[in-house]
């Protein structure tokens, strides 16, 4: 008797999973949808020309924004075992390559306590700062900074 029931509710279970699959896999997606690859996300894909990113300091737009890396950091390692952007911007280092150091706030953890070593929660760079690019817009910006 179990046996049996158990064959039915797997039966039924089945039949309704397949009946859902057929009904998701036969519903049109909706024309409204826009993509940032345009109409037919599988066609080829064209890719732009390389922008080469401005050398120099980029104002910020608003207070607490972090600031843009003004060079490349394509080849960077930064991972789980190095940060390269530490050679340059490390307190130790910054005097030296001449390039701004961290803020203090890299040096404290997140109890507070402050050390010569990064903070592990500010290990990766690139969480908060972008490289600075001079390319198109993917979509329409109507971002107005602080000072408009």
């Amino acid at each position: 008797m179990k046996k049996a029931l158990l064959i039915s509710a797997l039966l039924a279970a089945s039949t309704v999973l397949a009946a859902d699959l057929a009904v998701a896999q036969s519903t049109p997606v909706p024309a409204t949808v826009n993509s940032l690859r345009g109409a037919d996300p599988d066609a080829d894909v064209t890719v732009n020309p390389v922008y080469h990113q401005q050398e120099g300091r980029q104002n910020r737009n608003y207070r607490a924004q972090p600031p843009i890396i003004p060079h490349t950091i394509e080849k960077y390692q930064i991972d789980l075992h190095a940060n390269e952007c530490l050679a340059c911007h490390d307190w130790k280092n910054a005097a030296e390559r001449r390039a701004p150091t961290l803020s203090m706030t890299h040096y404290t953890s997140r109890d507070g306590v402050q050390t010569d070593a990064i903070a592990p929660r500010r290990w990766f760079c690139n969480q908060c700062h972008v490289p600075q690019v001079d390319a198109p817009a993917l979509v329409d910006n109507l971002f107005r900074g602080s000072e408009e």
